[in-house]
């Protein structure tokens, strides 16, 4: 009998715990704050809590995704991180064709600046060309959106779209002067690399390849424009990395594996990242060849590995002023909304063990280049003295 009243005890007390479970579950917040951690529902409840009642109650319907694109966009925000950002649907699906070096836009290469996109190149043939915009501008609006505060990225996104469709942009010229440029966006085939044969004052051949972004098959294209310009006779390379604000780290890696022969060209980890170490691929070039990687304030992320990891080998010199300083790599996460975040997950690491960075995603030092260029020096003159670094140590 005894143990019959201690079964049915022993499953009261097991249906009181379990309504009263289900009575507390309703609502989280009355269980004790212990139980609120094990069950890890303080602070996302109140999270979801917020968006039920803005859902239900406020005075006039608000779209499910508005509400979750916002609240995305603020968590990235207060992360106070500029090189992290969420791309919401539309922003992701355009700024994919940007990544693309066949794209929909008006013809620019950008990088980024306080008041928007600082134009570093406009691309022959386009609207942009035809518009008569320069390098030097800034562009600070698109279609009426101030583009103050924004990431590249996202900005980017806004200047991008369907071949044909209309875009308006403000432009403010380095004098300070703004104005408002109606344009109609086209297919781009922007060239990744420029290459060029110059001579130097004492006669000998220097190849110049120009890279304007790490975008998907870079590393193949300079290899290519290099070997093709020592097949033609050149006894040095200059590689342009000015303005060239970065791009894919696998790229990165390929395109100094151009120059470097072997060993490490860069390391990588993060909280959540294992170190990873980027090794040279093989297929350099011949050490015999002199090298000069150009860069100047707006060489960053990508173009810094480069520049900083063929400095580090001692495989070449390094002409211009001192680079961007980012010590930080993101990584671009899709979303199940069609969105995606682009937010930092790790520091990289030169062969040498620095880091660019001044500590997390703040600036740093950069590379500091062997040969210093003047930063009001036009770009011929910074050209020629990357030609005279070369040409000196020809054989």
């Amino acid at each position: 009998m005894r143990t019959i009243l201690r079964l049915l005890a022993l499953a009261l007390g097991v249906f009181i715990v379990f309504t009263a479970g289900l009575r507390l579950g309703a609502n989280p917040a009355g269980l004790p704050e212990s139980l609120q951690k094990l069950s890890g529902t303080n602070g996302q409840t109140a999270f979801n809590e917020a968006q039920r009642m803005v859902r239900e109650n406020y005075y006039r319907p608000i779209p499910d995704s508005q509400i979750q694109n916002h609240a995305i966009a603020g968590v990235v925000a207060s992360l106070h991180d500029r090189f992290s950002a969420y791309l919401d649907p539309k922003s992701y699906a355009l700024f994919q064709h940007s990544e693309n070096p066949h794209f929909s836009g008006i013809g620019l290469s950008v990088s980024f600046s306080p008041k928007g996109l600082l134009v570093t190149k406009v691309f022959p043939d386009t609207p942009a060309e035809r518009a008569k915009i320069q390098p030097g501008e800034t562009i600070v609006s698109v279609d009426g959106k101030p583009l103050a505060g924004k990431k590249v990225g996202a900005s980017v996104s806004l200047v991008t779209g369907p071949p044909g469709s209309p875009v308006t942009v403000g432009v403010i010229a380095k004098s300070g002067k703004p104005r408002t440029l109606k344009l109609k966006r086209a297919r781009i085939s922007a060239p990744s690399v420029e290459s060029e044969m110059v001579t130097a004052p004492n006669g000998t051949k220097v190849g110049v390849v120009a890279l304007s972004g790490f975008v998907q098959g870079a590393g193949a294209q300079v290899s290519t424009a290099t070997r093709k310009l020592i097949k033609d006779g050149a006894k040095a390379i200059v590689l342009d990395l000015r303005a060239n604000g970065g791009g894919l780290l696998d790229e990165g890696v390929a395109v100094a594996s151009v120059f470097i022969p072997k060993g490490t060209v860069v390391v990588t980890r993060g909280r959540h990242r294992a170190q990873k170490t980027y090794g040279a691929s093989g297929g350099a070039i011949s050490t015999d060849i002199p090298v000069a990687v150009l860069v100047d304030r707006n060489t960053a992320s990508a173009s810094e590995i480069v520049a900083g990891s063929i400095q580090d080998r001692h495989r070449g010199t390094i002409v211009g002023t001192r680079t961007f300083g980012k010590g930080v790599f993101q990584e671009i996460t899709p979303l199940s909304n069609n969105g995606a975040l682009d937010i930092t997950v790790g520091e990289y690491f030169l062969p040498s063990g620095r880091n660019l960075g001044g500590g997390g995603v703040k600036t740093g030092a950069g590379v500091t280049p062997n040969v210093k260029v003047p930063a009001s020096a036009s770009p011929t003159a910074a050209l020629n003295a990357a030609v005279a670094a070369v040409s000196g140590q020809s054989k």
